[in-house]
């Protein structure tokens, strides 16, 4: 019987492989985001701010009735906005070492789910299970086993690790973290709430979908149980400061084209959309690009949206769905006016950034 060998690496993976892995596997989970948020706009617009009581299509449903449709439509958007976690945790993993960490990464993304640790928890489950079933693949075992590894052993050995890592040591202190993050969220509301819708505009923009913008978008999510204006107030503090960072991309490729790559002119074009309906990851591939000019000006924007929602006491009770919920939004006037005037600030920053990048270019030469 032949021995099993180890293989050790060979070398250390730098912050920025280790950042376009976690950026590779948070790609998948933008589909789910969309998809949800658009299916519970399109429940709100046609049941209401009420439908989210409604029983489950499961017991009963009229074919005939916009309230059945609105409740199927709403039930469909929680339950694909619940997988958001568990596919995070999943990509995050297969990102890193493959196929065979699939399983563990969504076992353990499901975990960070239940205990409560949310997408941070799922972005710590997918590095884990990554990670670990990279480190077990450099094991090879004898030969009469390893056909086996990648459909059984790698799966299931990552599954008890990463499981029982999230459930037993990892879970609880992460949630116990995103429940002070939201606590702490939670008084500042209560002091300033312009404060809270500025502070609450520079997390979404941080890091442009990542766990700092699911942080203050799960504060705000969970404030709607209460039905308290401030919360209504962040909660709109929120979706249109993540909308302000694609729509500012997409009108700085509009105005300036030659500044930018082809590329980027096409991604351009498509920010419009995902900026409408609140997809903030629309401007990941120009904060990637161009981090030291982009993410700052995009920061100063959903901040300046964040406060001025607050200040115009903007409201909405509805999680997602970006244009789709204006007539649902409490003062939609001043809604708009906060997302016109956040992407102005981010277009005007960044291409005044560009601009002195571009006279700097042409002294040079």
């Amino acid at each position: 019987m032949e021995a099993a060998t180890l293989t050790h690496p060979t070398s250390v993976p730098t912050f920025a492989a280790i950042h376009g892995k976690l950026m590779q596997g948070v790609s998948y989970a933008i589909p789910f985001v969309v998809t949800g948020g658009v299916l519970l706009a399109l429940g709100y617009a046609l049941g209401g701010p009420a439908i989210g009581t409604a029983p489950p299509v499961t017991d009963g449903f009229d074919w005939l009735a916009g309230q059945s449709w609105a409740a199927l439509l709403h039930q469909l958007g929680t339950l694909t906005f619940g997988l958001l976690v568990p596919v995070v945790g999943g990509y995050v993993a297969h990102a890193i070492a493959d196929r065979p960490a699939l399983v563990p990464g969504f076992v353990g993304g499901t975990v960070a789910a239940q205990t409560g640790a949310g997408f941070l928890g799922g972005l710590v489950a997918g590095v884990l299970a990554g990670v670990v079933v990279d480190r077990l693949a450099r094991w090879h075992p004898p030969s009469a086993v390893a056909g086996l590894r990648p459909v059984l052993v790698l799966p299931l050995a990552g599954t008890l690790v990463t499981g029982a890592v999230m459930w037993l040591v990892v879970g609880t202190p992460l949630a116990a973290l995103t429940s002070a993050l939201t606590s702490g969220l939670a008084d500042l509301s209560t002091g300033s709430l312009v404060l809270a819708g500025a502070t609450l505009g520079l997390m979404v923009a941080a890091d442009l979908g990542g766990p700092i913008n699911k942080t203050a978008y799960t504060f705000a999510v969970a404030g709607l149980a209460t039905g308290t204006p401030a919360a209504l107030t962040a909660m709109a503090a929120v979706m249109a400061a993540g909308m302000t960072p694609p729509l500012a991309m997409a009108l700085a490729t509009t105005l300036r084209r030659h500044w930018f790559t082809p590329a980027e002119r096409e991604t351009g074009r498509a920010a419009w959309l995902l900026g409408a309906v609140y997809v903030t990851e629309g401007a990941i591939p120009f904060a990637a690009a161009d981090p030291l000019r982009v993410l700052p000006s995009l920061l100063a924007g959903s901040a300046v949206t964040g406060g001025l929602t607050a200040a115009l006491g903007v409201a909405a009770a509805t999680p997602h769905g970006g244009i789709f919920v204006v007539p649902l939004v409490g003062n939609p006037f001043g809604y708009l006016l906060a997302i016109a005037t956040g992407t102005l600030v981010s277009t005007a920053a960044v291409l005044a950034l560009k601009a002195r990048e571009q006279r700097m270019r042409e002294s040079r030469s």
